[in-house]
């Protein structure tokens, strides 16, 4: 692969990364919102907090992939 091609690579990795990050905080809002209600349905909240722990492991899996471990 050449440089170049890499560097794209890494480029739409990294916006992907903000993508995530986006959705993530966006879902931490909107459970902070749903606490906040009086009326509050747990299973929701459930299935917003599966999707934000399903994020952040593709958040993670982006940033190993931008800047791996270099094990000397």
């Amino acid at each position: 692969m050449t440089t170049f091609a890499k560097m794209d690579e890494i480029d739409v990795l990294r916006v992907k990364l903000e993508m995530l990050k986006r959705q993530h905080r966006d879902l931490d809002s909107a459970i902070d919102a749903l606490h906040d209600r009086a009326s509050t349905d747990m299973l929701t909240i459930k299935r917003l907090k599966k999707q934000k722990l399903a994020l952040k492991d593709q958040i993670v899996v982006l940033e190993d992939r931008i800047l791996p471990d270099i094990i000397a």
